[in-house]
């Protein structure tokens, strides 16, 4: 799954004819059909991005942006904003709320599908969940899952399974991840760093299934070897 975006739209064959559109594009989708149960969505599932409709009720869209924006994690979070309102001054209004783009409707779901894509080309390189088989990490919650069991990391395991994830298959040497985990590091201080870091995250990751998932490569480093891939 690519993704998380949480579609808030009171109307039903909207909500489906989007929901359609992304998951045919492999994103992981979540939906709301007013705004108390998109703030309940939003707080539950910390969407990487948020089709927001203006028109929605219980609590506006607008409130809903404010709202988000008021949360202490949503940096990274997107908004676009469909609306039927299509006066500049509505535009305007909605951006300064806090979206990061605005469309009118009628939309065409490609045109929508543009936006989203142009959207986290921008604001969503911390949004995304990797997966291989049955192991998931998602960078802006900070979490991970072995066949959807919570793993607890600490902030340099996170980040060196983060980085080699990131990179199937390629071969880093401890240099090479020191570097990532450690910016002006000490050589004779962390040269054996990340084979213990690297022994413990064995421990926690591995399982019955997939034992290697982490492997060394004699005389270079180490590589992340997944079976199937799902980015």
């Amino acid at each position: 799954m690519k993704e998380t975006i949480l579609i808030v739209e009171d109307e039903e064959m909207i909500r489906n004819l989007i929901r359609l559109y992304l998951e045919k594009e492999q994103y992981e989708v979540i939906e709301a059909a007013d705004g108390i149960e998109a703030q309940a969505q939003f707080l539950k599932h910390q969407p990487c991005l948020i089709i927001l409709d203006l028109m929605l009720p219980k609590l506006s869209g607008e409130e809903f942006c404010e709202w988000v924006r008021n949360q202490e994690t949503t940096q990274e979070t997107s908004i676009i904003m469909l609306s039927a309102k299509t006066q500049v001054d509505d535009k305007v209004n909605g951006l300064k709320l806090g979206a990061d783009d605005y469309l009118t409707k009628p939309f065409n779901p490609e045109e929508l599908l543009a936006h989203i894509e142009a959207v986290l080309r921008r604001t969503g390189r911390f949004c995304h969940k990797i997966t291989y088989d049955g192991l998931s990490i998602k960078v802006r919650k900070g979490e991970v899952t072995l066949n959807g069991e919570p793993i607890q990391l600490t902030k340099h395991e996170f980040n060196l399974l983060y980085f080699l994830m990131s990179n199937p298959n390629s071969v880093y040497s401890r240099e090479q991840l020191i570097e990532q985990l450690y910016p002006n590091y000490e050589h004779d201080i962390l040269d054996r760093t990340i084979d213990a870091h690297i022994k413990k995250l064995r421990l926690k990751i591995n399982d019955q299934k997939d034992p290697k998932r982490i492997q060394t490569v004699r005389g270079m480093g180490y590589k992340f070897v997944p079976n199937q891939e799902h980015v």
